[in-house]
């Protein structure tokens, strides 16, 4: 048996001239093809991947089959049934075999478009056609050897046409490029300088697997945020058109009826479903893995978190710098306060010394003007008496005493006399003394009552009203209230001061309620008694007792000597209050009937409703008609 001649094998193909390596990738990142050459069974390897063979194991395409357990749990009652039939085997029917290489696109392969794939076609189908390849049948010596190297061709073309099927209707390439050899290795760590080099080439491996094209580049240190965010966002919302058509998947040309053919989708979809998860799952290990370890992330969080320090680091200064203005303020409020309270009492204590300033030279000056009037005062000759000295002490001010004593100073007794009674009868309105008599101008006299001194004052009474209102005020603002007494006397307003509002707490709320008068304020504060009509009273009734009313006035008349009023009309006969009408007399007796001994405020009531009686007389006359009825009763 001849065994094939590697170096046929072994061509290049024209875009790589005197086979120089050519720097090829997906989605064009540059990596440098290797220098390394295949030797020993490698090369034989390599000879056979050319030639479009693959001699994959049997068992390990079984390998990958899907349990019969997932399938075992199907809910279509037929699922036992189907459970092993129409299965696909991997090495029943045909090797499986590349398809690029065998159109001269191995250097392509998926990056290779239609219009390449039809000329490579032309190119392989014009050159590897059996009527092309005739020649080689003539090197062979026997017939068994002519025919075998006739298969051989006849088999190698058909592959070429295979392959061109596949490659040019896109459902199928999809599928044969989803099960194309894939480096699906993700990078866990690397250095923080070495990021771009080892994660760059693992995105444009697995940025060929998306719908949307192209894909944005993983970039560089000098990229702005903006891209950066583009990035991830891209890839965190990455669609895949990847195919899993798996190795132990059911044939649906190979069902036995339309229900085992639905079975047969139902099953396929399911496992590529499955697949389709862990896809996704490995795409975004790999996008959490770059996040996690991407430089311009890692600078971004550190800058936001600087950021949200200083924040807060500005937020807290902030607050104590308000607190510190806050105390400052309220620093200087106190200081100005105690600032204006030591001036306020500066300002008092200048006034008092000035008032007693002022009333030392008033003394001094009265015991002066009673030293310059002493000759003329014990002389009675002259008309002027002490009272009238000491009036013009009392009644002049300063200055104008001053001013007299000046006058009077150095004169003669007539004179001293003279100015003494003019000023005496200068101001006749001014108070001598506390309860003296005094002459006006028409010579009668009024009693004029001098301003009563401090300890002579007399405090103003405190009123119900009053007292109610400070004791409410005492409640309302209890002890450690601020300015508490001044409150209180703003809440009472009737103008009552602190010293007032002091001296009543500890005298008036402290006394006892007087017993004697309580029945008083019960009748005071109580309610006034509901009024009703008498139920016996009838317009004509109340017109008689109208006529009979007694008028009295002292213009329209006075009363007569024997017991009678005159008026205009005439005179009319006094009516006995103490008489009883029949009338009230049933008024009062349905009265007594209506409100029971029980009844609160009862005679009240039945006063109420018996007309022009009051409550004494009712009760007279309910006990007067108690002993007649006593009497009435025992003599029967």
């Amino acid at each position: 048996m001849e065994t094939l001649n590697p170096q046929l094998f072994l061509t290049y193909s024209p875009e790589l001239p005197n086979g120089d390596p050519l720097y090829v990738s997906s989605n064009c990142l540059p990596i440098k093809s290797s220098n390394l050459e295949p030797a020993g069974h490698s090369f034989h390897s390599a000879a056979l991947l050319l030639a479009g063979i693959s001699n994959e194991d049997e068992s390990e395409a079984d390998s990958q089959s899907v349990s019969s357990d997932d399938r075992a749990q199907d809910s279509t009652p037929f699922a036992d049934s189907y459970s092993t039939k129409g299965k696909k085997k991997s090495g029943s029917g045909d090797q499986q075999q590349d398809h690029y290489a065998l159109l001269g696109l191995g250097h392509l392969r998926f990056l290779a478009t239609e219009d390449q794939i039809r000329k490579s076609y032309r190119e392989m189908a014009l050159k590897h056609h059996p009527d092309k390849q005739a020649a080689l049948l003539l090197g062979e010596l026997t017939e068994d050897a002519k025919q075998k190297k006739k298969d051989e061709i006849e088999t190698h073309f058909k592959a070429i046409q295979e392959a061109y099927e596949v490659l040019i209707d896109p459902v199928k390439r999809r599928i044969y490029d989803s099960t194309d050899e894939f480096d699906d290795d993700i990078p866990t760590d690397c250095a923080p300088k070495d990021f771009f080099k080892v994660f760059g080439p693992a995105f444009m491996r697995n940025g060929r697997w998306s719908v949307n094209q192209p894909i944005p580049s993983l970039g560089d240190d000098s990229s702005s945020i903006a891209e950066v965010d583009k990035f991830y966002d891209f890839w965190y919302t990455f669609k895949s058109w990847r195919e899993f058509p798996h190795a132990d998947e059911y044939d649906l040309e190979q069902a036995e009826s339309r229900e085992h053919k639905r079975w047969m989708e139902r099953q396929n979809a399911k496992l590529q479903e499955k697949a389709r998860k862990v896809e996704y799952a490995r795409v975004r290990t790999l996008v959490d893995n770059a996040y996690r370890r991407d430089p311009r992330i890692i600078k971004r969080k550190e800058m936001e978190k600087a950021e949200k320090q200083r924040k807060k680091e500005a937020k807290y200064l902030a607050k104590k710098l308000q607190e510190e203005e806050a105390a400052r303020a309220a620093e200087e409020e106190k200081r100005k306060k105690e600032e204006a309270e030591k001036l306020a009492a500066e300002a008092a204590l200048n006034q008092k010394r000035l008032k007693e300033k002022e009333k030392k030279l008033l003394r001094k000056e009265k015991t002066r003007l009673r030293s310059l009037a002493g000759v003329v005062v014990s002389n009675k000759d002259f008309g002027v008496s002490e009272s009238d000295v000491e009036m013009i002490c009392g009644s002049f001010e300063m200055e104008q005493l001053r001013e007299l004593c000046d006058k009077v100073d150095g004169k003669e007794s007539e004179e001293v006399a003279r100015l003494l009674r003019t000023a005496a009868n200068k101001n006749p309105e001014k108070p001598q003394e506390n309860g003296t008599q005094k002459p006006d101008s028409k010579g009668k006299t009024q009693q004029v009552t001098l301003p009563l001194s401090g300890s002579e004052k007399k405090e103003k009474p405190w009123s119900r009203e009053e007292i109610e209102m400070l004791r409410k005020g005492v409640q309302k603002y209890p002890k450690g209230t601020s300015r508490r007494w001044e409150v209180i006397s703003e809440y009472i307003g009737t103008g009552r001061s602190v010293d007032e509002i002091l001296k009543a707490t500890k005298t008036v709320l402290l006394q006892k309620p007087d017993s004697g008068k309580a029945f008083d304020s019960f009748l005071e504060k109580r309610k006034p008694a509901q009024t009703i009509a008498s139920p016996l009273s009838t317009r004509v009734e109340l017109s008689e007792s109208a006529s009979t009313t007694p008028v009295a006035s002292s213009e329209t008349g006075s009363a007569s000597a024997n017991g009678s009023v005159s008026v205009a009309n005439g005179p009319v006969p006094v009516v006995d209050p103490e008489a009883w009408s029949e009338t009230q007399e049933r008024a009062l007796i349905q009265a007594l009937k209506a409100f029971p001994k029980d009844a609160s405020q009862r005679w009240e009531r039945v006063a109420a409703a018996v007309p022009g009686k009051t409550v004494v007389q009712c009760k007279k006359k309910f006990a007067l008609m108690k002993e007649s009825f006593r009497s009435k009763k025992s003599a029967e």
